[in-house]
């Protein structure tokens, strides 16, 4: 079993993060892994935080589920977590497969939630699960982190899996 991780930042020096943008009101994908047709993952955790300058801010409400549709995204590459010399992942980078900061969210059909949380737009929420109790997520579906903020505020996503899922 192989791990990665995807987390959107620049792919030359200083590989700073990179940001996604959230505009009130508005559900977006900030984070997309598409499973490939041979393969599903096992998800070992997910992270996310935020920017927000107001202590009374409302809550983010964010989603980490797999649907059936992808987002329009721009495409990120995942990269190993772990050991450094396991395989490139079959989860490709894409505009419709993983990638980050979606531009049109395509209509869902069908979704299954891993986990949601209200997070404060100052704060940031993590977990990773313990074996036995992780999800997985079936081939051809998209793991996804969908945020919905009341008012704008930046976000930096990530997502762990392993795979194949065994």
């Amino acid at each position: 079993m192989s791990e990665y991780l995807a987390t959107p930042h620049a792919t030359t020096a200083p590989f700073a993060p990179t940001v996604v943008a959230l505009v009130g009101a508005t559900t977006k994908t900030v984070l997309q892994v598409a499973t490939p047709s041979t393969t599903d993952i096992l998800l070992l955790g997910w992270s996310i935080s935020f920017d927000g300058a107001s202590g009374t801010a409302v809550p983010v409400i964010c989603q980490l589920a797999a649907v059936d549709v992808a987002a329009t995204v721009t495409a990120l590459t995942p990269e190993t977590y772990g050991h450094d010399q396991q395989p490139a992942s079959l989860c490709v980078s894409g505009t419709a497969a993983t990638g980050y900061n979606a531009s049109v969210e395509g209509t869902i059909t069908a979704i299954r939630v891993f986990d949601q949380q209200h997070v404060h737009p100052q704060a940031g929420y993590g977990v990773f699960w313990p074996e036995g109790v992780r999800p997985r997520v079936p081939v051809s579906r998209f793991a996804r982190i969908r945020c919905t903020a009341p008012a704008g505020v930046n976000v930096i996503p990530t997502i762990y899996w392993a795979e194949p899922s065994v």
